[in-house]
């Protein structure tokens, strides 16, 4: 419902600046809207947990290979191995977390055959991605080796669906035991003196599909007999132990949450529980029509609700929220026709930036209901915060999705604010999410926002999801006085703008101009854009 404010509340005394004079206006938008918001910054929810800015890495299409992995002999700029442009971008961008190998990857991966001298290691066949085959090069030591590279800390997806609990078992030992076992020994041997010690373990992935298609009481049997030893070997006393990641449903499917939970009973319980959701398109990435579009971003309230219900779902279980709820896999996934650039290579447009800023606006509104998220996927597979042109190409291009996660960044580790605006989550009612692909068509989506704040600075992000609108934004401050602000915005009113290779830096981050009062702000939002104010205040 849309939120309807006083006179009184907006109509301050009256040295307003005129935003219609201060601010550019889109000459490609038909129409101006004006849009009311108001923040509570005495109203908080919970922390903006880095975590909520995590990727995903699998090995299909090019992701690993070309994109993360070009080879120590490459003729790509590398550093032992790793694309040299992928690591200086992603230690710009601060990824909090990563996780690998899979991805319905995870559930054929062995990882013994990913250690030892690269030219031993087994070859396989990605029965998942193609069937090509895989020569495991790009292994345990290598994914750890790259996430100290960009300062991330590493999840590992561990197989469920033809693995065994000692293989499970094992890996952690190999990776997290100090020294003196044969195992970490080995480790030792292959070139890891200290130990990785890996935090997060994620016991399958897609139990309910790719995973072995179980049925949620089954995936809860395999999690406690897998757990059971995953502990003994993992918990290493206090503030080294492992967090076991169960696996929860695709979108909001109560049964398979409650079939799971119901079966865990009072045996080992996940200290995480992941859902995957998609946002499906019925076009080729930079083919959009507003119309599909729209169909696509009118999917986000529905992952909105699937978050508020699956922690509803956990907490009659869980009341105590000691089991994270973390979305494990999010984004948007369009029509794919090309696989020249591999499998699932997915240009990102303005589009995709928006909806990112859609995602990453929820996840700050719910704060207090997530543990983590993880987007879809890292480099060149769905919604990529960057894209190469192959395993010899030396191109490296950072993208509209990329762009959107720098304008988030600011949010890390603050509070998250009460915030209330024109075009609210609307009342539930949408059914049962689907993992992805699809959604019913709906009223084009409208203003979307969320707002942080730690000490002195609070920072509140935009979102305009219309092609045809720019929105003039009047939002309140209660709870604080605003001193000063400053604004950066993404933009391009072209819904199928993208960065690409031969034009790079088409949709950039850039200074937006931004009106600031004692107890409110405006700013001027051109169609398609995603804008993020940085305010001081007392």
């Amino acid at each position: 419902m849309p939120l309807n404010f006083t006179r009184r509340q907006f109509a301050r005394a009256g040295a307003a600046v005129s935003l219609a004079s201060l601010l550019p206006r889109s000459v490609f938008s038909n129409t101006t809207a004006t849009k009311k918001a108001m923040i509570h910054a005495d109203s908080e929810i919970g922390t903006v947990r880095p975590e909520f800015h995590s990727h995903f890495a699998e090995h299909l299409g090019s992701c690993t290979y070309g994109g993360i992995w070009v080879g120590k002999k490459s003729p790509v700029e590398n550093i032992d191995g790793f694309r040299k442009a992928t690591v200086d971008y992603l230690k710009e961008l601060g990824v909090p977390v990563l996780r690998w190998p899979g991805g319905c990857f995870a559930d054929d991966y062995h990882w013994r055959e990913g250690i030892g001298p690269a030219e031993k290691r087994s070859k396989r066949v990605n029965v998942n991605w193609g069937k090509y085959i895989e020569d495991n090069s790009f292994g345990t030591h290598e994914f750890l080796g790259f996430c100290k590279l960009i300062g991330s800390q590493p999840y590992l997806a561990a197989n469920v669906g033809t693995g065994s609990p000692q293989e499970v078992r094992d890996w952690i030992e190999y990776c997290n035991y100090p020294k003196g076992s044969a195992l970490s020994d080995e480790r030792v041997a292959n070139g890891s003196p200290e130990p990785f010690r890996v935090r997060y373990w994620g016991i399958g992935n897609e139990l309910w599909g790719c995973g072995g298609n179980f049925l949620p009481q089954a995936a809860a049997a395999e999690f406690r007999r897998y757990a059971t030893f995953a502990r003994l070997v993992g918990d290493q006393g206090p503030g080294n132990s492992v967090y076991l990641v169960g696996c929860g449903p695709s979108g909001d499917d109560s049964n398979w949450t409650r079939g799971f939970m119901d079966a865990i009973g009072n045996g080992p319980r996940p200290n995480g529980f992941s859902m995957h959701y998609y946002e499906g398109g019925a076009n080729d990435p930079v083919e959009f029509t507003p119309e599909n579009m729209y169909t696509q971003l009118n999917l986000f309230p529905r992952v909105e609700q699937s978050l508020i219900h699956q922690r509803a779902l956990l907490d009659g279980y869980d009341p105590n929220r000691q089991m994270g709820l973390i979305l494990d896999e999010w984004g948007v996934w369009d029509q794919l026709r090309d696989n020249s650039r591999g499998r699932l290579w997915q240009q990102s447009s303005m589009r995709s930036a928006v909806a990112a800023g859609l995602g990453l606006n929820i996840f700050n509104r719910q704060a207090d209901k997530l543990f983590m998220c993880n987007i879809a996927q890292l480099i060149n597979v769905l919604q990529s915060v960057l894209l190469t042109d192959g395993p010899e190409g030396k191109n490296c291009v950072r993208t509209t999705t990329y762009y959107a996660f720098m304008l988030f960044k600011p949010h890390r580790s603050k509070q998250a604010l009460r915030v209330e605006y024109d075009g609210a989550l609307p009342a539930p009612g949408f059914g049962r999410g689907g993992g992805g692909r699809g959604g019913q068509q709906a009223q084009p989506p409208e203003l979307s926002v969320s707002a942080s704040r730690q000490g002195s600075e609070m920072v509140i992000s935009f979102v305009n999801p219309r092609h045809d609108v720019d929105m003039e934004v009047d939002c309140a401050i209660r709870g604080a006085t605003a001193r000063s602000a400053t604004a950066e915005i993404l933009h391009d009113a072209d819904i199928n703008a993208f960065n690409g290779f031969d034009n790079p830096d088409r949709v950039t981050i850039k200074k937006h101009d931004v009106a600031v009062e004692a107890d409110r702000v405006k700013i001027t939002l051109p169609a398609m854009s995603v804008a993020t104010v940085t305010l001081q205040v007392a």
